[in-house]
């Protein structure tokens, strides 16, 4: 019975922050090893990569290309690989890894194109690997718990949602010129790098996924108005959405809000309560049934559903974080592919981390609200 995977990463060299983050949390539980890897495009960079995480010479590879290939001929190639490159690679790299039987766990955005997300489902279900794309918020255990609560029918029907991700770190490009970028930024706003949208692409989608997987809903249309303030891709958005139980919300992503940080929060009203969540403060959930005081819930308590129960990792009043939000996704990821190794039926609670799925309704939410905002705010549906 295979109990641990080998894994490869495509990016993620030394100075990446997120690569960083996904290392760390796939090797959180120690079901998965680190074998293999095409860190960077640069030579040294790689080089210092395959020094740092003492990996066999051959093992390091100059191409993703060269290493899909050769890893998927090995017997002992890896289990599945980890995309953390940047945005404007993630369908090429994703593709050749599945065209050479070997399962895929990609950093989102999925792609930039619609086409190119159906596709690479396609070829996922074609090929029977699993797909995963890292929706990362949806590992917290306090969202894995309101979504118990609300799939159980504890708020009732959900007929309201009002959702916001703030930030504040591309304030100073509002009065600065299209050719002014910051170092931080300049990526991001450039179409060739990051796509068709900044802000909604970023960290909209983030709203889209959270949300949908807490309730259990999905965004059928939106009506969206996008604002560039004179820079090539938007920096701020405001998004009504209509579910597919006829409720209604409102989105808000915003990079030029001056005062916060990382402000995701979801509310959810229901016709018996509402529920809340916020990323800054992830260990705590607030309930509030009809005509009733709200209730503070903390995560590590007994109270907590089975489910999340099962990934909570420390005692209550000790704060659970962003890595423990990835490990819990690669925990997840990991059981479900080690099942399918060892030939094992996989249930649908296997399947609780963002599918490829989730990753082709992202790039499909990001387009439909730049046509929405393209026509002043029309419904366009997704």
């Amino acid at each position: 019975m295979v109990k641990q995977l080998r894994y490869g990463v495509v990016g993620a060299g030394l100075d990446s922050f997120i690569g960083n983050v996904h290392r760390i949390a796939a090797e959180f539980d120690k079901t998965c090893v680190l074998v293999a890897g095409a860190f960077s495009t640069n030579p040294e960079k790689n080089k210092a990569c395959k020094e740092f995480y003492e990996l066999d010479d051959e093992r390091v590879y100059d191409s993703y290309e060269d290493m899909a290939i050769k890893e998927g001929a090995r017997e002992d190639g890896i289990d599945f690989v980890t995309i953390a490159a940047p945005n404007r690679v993630h369908y090429s790299v994703a593709k050749v890894f599945l065209e050479n039987g070997i399962h895929v766990f990609c950093e989102k955005p999925l792609c930039f194109e619609e086409y190119e997300a159906e596709e690479l489902k396609k070829i996922a279900a074609e090929k029977g690997l699993l797909f995963g794309v890292n929706y990362s918020y949806s590992g917290n255990v306090m969202v894995k718990e309101a979504r118990e609560r609300i799939l159980s029918g504890e708020i009732g029907e959900v007929i309201n949602v009002n959702a916001e991700y703030l930030q504040e770190w591309l304030i100073d490009d509002v009065e600065a010129g299209e050719d002014t970028m910051n170092k931080l930024s300049v990526w991001r706003k450039d179409p060739k790098v990051a796509g068709i949208s900044n802000c909604v692409g970023d960290i909209g989608t983030h709203i889209e996924h959270t949300v949908s997987y807490m309730t259990g809903l999905t965004v059928k249309r939106v009506a969206a108005k996008l604002d560039y303030f004179n820079q090539p891709l938007d920096l701020n958005a405001n998004i009504l959405v209509e579910f597919d139980n006829g409720a209604h919300g409102v989105f808000c992503s915003s990079q030029v809000c001056v005062g916060h940080m990382n402000g995701l929060v979801v509310r959810i009203f229901g016709t018996k309560g509402a529920i809340e969540w916020q990323q800054e403060n992830p260990n705590v959930l607030y309930v509030t049934k009809k005509g009733q005081p709200t209730q503070v819930c903390h995560r590590g308590m007994a109270y907590m559903s089975e489910y999340a129960a099962e990934l909570n990792r420390l005692p209550s009043g000790h704060p659970e974080g962003l890595y423990v939000a990835f490990a819990n996704m690669y925990k997840v990821w990991a059981k479900a592919l080690l099942k399918k190794k060892n030939g094992e039926k996989l249930t649908e609670k296997d399947y609780d981390f963002p599918t490829v799925d989730a990753g082709v309704h992202g790039v499909k939410f990001t387009h439909a609200c730049v046509e929405s905002s393209n026509q002043d705010a029309a419904w366009v549906t997704i």
